[in-house]
């Protein structure tokens, strides 16, 4: 009989209904980071883990349209974050539109 193990993994979707691209990752990212720079590049929200070693590079899933748990994720976005995801709807404790990020 094999021992049970507990895994935590965060949902910070808010809706089943929601749109991502393949894109390249060439630095390790977090499930719920912003992908490729938390600033006004911002592309989308990294959707499962990818570990990047070396020079190599990896096949990353980016959510770019969709609604989000912004208490949730990995990584707060900052205002010029949210400003740039534009398909992407933060949703507040509440589930209000949350348009402001972190400073």
């Amino acid at each position: 009989m094999q021992k049970m193990q507990k895994v935590e993994d965060v949902n910070f979707l808010a809706s089943t209904h929601y749109q991502s691209f393949t894109y390249t990752a060439k630095k390790t990212y977090k499930k719920g980071d912003i992908y490729p720079e938390n600033d006004a590049t911002a592309l989308g929200i990294v959707l499962n883990d990818v570990t990047v070693e070396g020079t190599e590079h990896q096949p990353i899933g980016v959510l770019v349209e969709g609604y989000v748990l912004y208490d949730r994720l990995a990584t707060k976005p900052k205002t010029a974050a949210v400003t740039a995801l534009k398909g992407i709807k933060f949703l507040d404790a509440d589930r209000k539109i949350k348009t402001e990020g972190e400073a």
